[in-house]
């Protein structure tokens, strides 16, 4: 598949995932955050699968592959959105933001090498911390560490971390799934099973859970969710796992370094939010990363080994 029109998936991938916090945020205000996830998920799967069925992706799973495929749906969507909800419960949602936003693509390039998907590469690395750096000034107006040392604080900040960690072992794992079975079959499973988890996960322990799937929900709550399952969820989720498998985990992951900057842009132009110079300075630092992590194999001289000890990408 050529580079342009990767790119150009990328770019939407950013975009839409960059939106998509507006939409969660607007929901879980009058709805249980996990129904509202799960009950987003689940639809799109049925929708994928249904997409999938049409295309002829029908080809049989292997027992491995099955419980491969199990695996990957917990990560990705139940142990990945339930302790990111639960998390940000307890953690002011800068802070959750920059933890959750900035493991997400060192996760991803880290179990891509451990698990053969991907090969240490020095200058994509420096774009990593490059853009982790970007993350924190992005966030820096409002990120709170007091109170955050003890106690269910703590507990939600190792949640969120876990969550960017579940999210990334699943990415990676998920790859030659994609490559064999399709990957809007890929999507379809993994949301649908992954989604029917954190549903009966909400019915347990979120409050007005099952109140909520017979009370109509608000008008802007719903918006939300249509946003999420047409945009977040049939294109941007499609969109991700067909980036898992053509350009791999390290570049595909680096919407992370992107999204964050359209979501805080969007509340500077439209929600007047603080239009600090740092937050500018932390975007232009994150796009620069980002823009390195998608064309560091291009650039062999500083990339390769010799005189840096450092590998190339593949």
């Amino acid at each position: 598949m050529s580079s342009t029109r990767n790119l150009l998936k990328f770019v939407v991938l950013c975009f839409v995932w960059g939106l998509t916090w507006i939409a969660v945020k607007i929901g879980v205000e009058t709805v249980p955050p996990m129904m509202f996830a799960a009950t987003r998920f689940m639809v799109a799967g049925a929708v994928f699968i249904a997409l999938a069925w049409a295309r002829g992706q029908r080809k049989a799973f292997s027992q491995e592959d099955k419980t491969r495929l199990l695996i990957v749906s917990l990560l990705m969507i139940a142990l990945s959105y339930g302790p990111l909800f639960w998390g940000m419960q307890f953690v002011p949602s800068g802070t959750a933001a920059v933890l959750e936003m900035s493991l997400t693509p060192l996760a991803l390039l880290a179990f891509g090498i451990v698990l053969g998907e991907e090969q240490w590469n020095g200058l994509r690395a420096f774009a990593m911390l490059l853009g982790v750096g970007g993350l924190g000034l992005l966030f820096a107006p409002s990120i709170d560490l007091t109170g955050l040392e003890k106690g269910l604080p703590m507990i939600g900040l190792i949640a969120i971390a876990w969550a960017a960690i579940s999210s990334a072992w699943g990415s990676v794992l998920a790859k030659p799934l994609i490559s064999n079975y399709g990957s809007a079959r890929l999507s379809g499973l993994t949301t649908l099973i992954g989604g029917s988890v954190l549903l009966i996960a909400s019915l347990a322990i979120e409050p007005r859970s099952a109140e909520s799937l017979i009370t109509p929900w608000e008008w802007q709550a719903v918006a939300g969710w249509l946003f999420l399952v047409i945009f977040g969820s049939l294109l941007g989720y499609s969109i991700y796992m067909q980036l898992l498998r053509d350009i791999g985990p390290a570049r595909a992951g680096s919407f992370a370094f992107v999204s964050p900057a359209i979501a805080v842009s969007v509340g500077v132009v439209f929600a007047n939010e603080p239009a600090e110079p740092q937050r500018f300075i932390g975007m232009a630092l994150m796009i620069i990363a980002a823009a390195i992590c998608l064309s560091a194999d291009r650039l062999p001289r500083l990339s390769k080994g010799g005189a840096t000890g450092l590998g190339r990408h593949r």
